[in-house]
């Protein structure tokens, strides 16, 4: 009879590193899952009403996505006929910390991977 070892090794667990930024200015608005989404949209109306700025731009990452895009829609219904969107889509590679389980003996690495981003611009129909 083979040897039957069971050995239950488990996969090293991971941290997430945070999504690379972009120097942010003052019209760049970074929507995430865990801000409340009337926050988000009344800081956005504020900065496009007080008329300091000219257009926001919306980034979304991942689950955010969704978010950013009806947070976009929700601007230009309040103000129809004002505002114009412009959306692109790109890809963000994104790097996880890998931490080994079981002692010292195990190494501890990174693992890349993607995600999917949107970046929408917001602006006023006579600004192009």
């Amino acid at each position: 009879m083979a040897d039957q070892t069971s050995v239950h090794e488990r996969p090293p667990t991971h941290r997430r590193r945070p999504a690379p930024r972009p120097p942010r200015g003052p019209n760049d608005i970074y929507v995430n899952t865990k801000t409340d989404f009337r926050a988000q949209l009344s800081r956005c109306r504020r900065l496009l009403e007080s008329g300091g700025q000219k257009e926001l731009r919306v980034h979304g990452l991942g689950l955010a996505i969704g978010r950013a895009i009806n947070l976009a829609l929700q601007l230009q219904l309040a103000m129809p006929e004002t505002l114009l969107l412009s959306a692109s889509t790109s890809t963000v590679e994104l790097t996880d910390d890998l931490e080994a389980e079981g002692g010292e003996d195990g190494e501890p690495g990174t693992r890349n991977r993607n995600n999917s981003a949107i970046h929408i611009r917001v602006y006023r129909a006579h600004e192009e």
